[in-house]
């Protein structure tokens, strides 16, 4: 399987209500590296690496976000994979 590298801009009701830590725990059950951090403009946004198949599924879950979230825009782009990550953190 090949691997890839996806940036996801989350808009919506995606700030406190726990996205980044939902989303650095489902991109370590689906062994994703990268990052997720808050935006001053109260978006989220995601850089994940990893395979195919499970960056699907990482996509996936990010439209719907964690139980109390409500995503109301969602854009994902594609980009060159890097492998420069070691893991998945929040970033601030």
């Amino acid at each position: 399987m090949p691997n890839k590298r996806v940036r996801l801009t989350i808009s919506g009701r995606v700030q406190g209500v726990g996205f980044r830590a939902n989303t650095r725990r489902q991109a370590n059950q689906l062994n994703l590296t990268g990052w997720v951090r808050n935006l001053a403009n109260g978006d989220v946004e995601v850089v994940a690496e990893g395979e195919e198949t499970t960056i699907t599924r990482f996509i996936g879950w990010a439209k719907q976000g964690p139980r109390l979230a409500r995503v109301a825009d969602f854009q994902k782009n594609f980009e060159d994979y890097k492998g420069e990550f070691d893991s998945f953190s929040i970033r601030y």
